[in-house]
């Protein structure tokens, strides 16, 4: 027996890359799965319904059961109209898998409004587009699985600040989700793969990264009802790595009665409150550190 025996689970993004180990591993632990994926290049252009057509055959060819759909996510209708998809044609649906994005990469000073819009729209809105659709299917029938796709760029990018902007906002709605919905048996987790794929291929990570089928079993198991009791989370997923992130809190505070003056802050604000470290700016500046040794030995 598969550990999704009986599940019916619609994946987004699931025509390529990350999206489609997802869709292929779900299937091969039972589930009846709607491949979404309208089909576009990374940039968004060309959009072809025959890569979820093509994934919908290779479940089959296993021996499994799927259903394609073409739609888009960044409009209600085409979250809708997934979630209507695993109701016609399997009858139910009991977890959702939103790992549709594009990218439009550019530095903050350079980029366009479009650009920005299009990443939130996919990214952002297209996870909300179907969260939205199920919720009220899972509050009914006290259960279901909601599952965000997110990225360590969320913590910051230098030249993607629409993505990491979106995924920033993946985590948060994701969590909303595992809030508002806790008391009626839904969870809600995400996961933050470092796998290599076409989006992935683009950025210079500059550490190794596993491959799309590492990431699937991980969410096959948020998927079943062995995983009850998770949510709110968010898990990386490198190879044979599998990692939890913290949650965000309060670190240190000062205090005073009052509202404190300028002066004051400037006074104690080093020593009783202090920053905490940037991880990015860390590696940036190991980063240029080393160019500028290797310049200097080449010199």
């Amino acid at each position: 027996m598969g550990h999704l025996d009986g599940k019916v689970v619609a994946v987004t993004g699931a025509g390529r890359g990350i999206g489609r180990a997802v869709a292929l591993h779900a299937a091969s632990e039972g589930a009846r799965v709607v491949v979404n994926d309208l089909g576009v290049a990374v940039d968004g252009s060309d959009p072809t319904s025959e890569v979820a057509e093509s994934v919908v055959a290779e479940i089959e060819a296993a021996g499994g059961e799927a259903a394609a759909n073409g739609g888009s996510v960044v409009g209600m209708e085409g979250g809708a109209g997934i979630v209507q998809t695993a109701l016609d044609r399997f009858g139910r649906i009991d977890g959702v898998v939103c790992v549709a994005g594009i990218l439009r990469e550019r530095m903050l000073f350079n980029m366009a409004e479009e650009e920005w819009d299009a990443v939130l729209a996919t990214h952002l809105k297209g996870t909300f587009t179907v969260f939205r659709a199920v919720a009220p299917i899972f509050r009914k029938q006290k259960s279901g699985r909601m599952i965000g796709f997110t990225s360590g760029a969320f913590t910051a990018s230098v030249a993607q600040a629409n993505y990491s902007a979106a995924k920033g906002g993946i985590v948060s709605l994701t969590r909303s989700a595992a809030a508002g919905m806790h008391k009626y048996g839904v969870t809600a987790n995400l996961i933050a793969p470092v796998a290599s794929s076409r989006m992935s291929g683009q950025v210079p990570y500059g550490f190794e990264m596993g491959e799309p089928e590492d990431v699937a079993p991980l969410v096959s198991y948020l998927l079943s009802d062995g995983a009850d009791h998770i949510t709110g989370q968010i898990y990386t997923v490198n190879g044979g790595r599998i990692a939890v992130w913290n949650q965000p809190g309060e670190v240190r505070d000062m205090r005073k009665d009052g509202r404190f003056t300028v002066d004051e802050i400037a006074a104690r604000l080093d020593e009783e409150v202090g920053q905490e470290p940037m991880p990015i700016l860390e590696r940036l500046e190991a980063m240029r550190k080393a160019a500028a040794e290797k310049k200097a030995g080449e010199g």
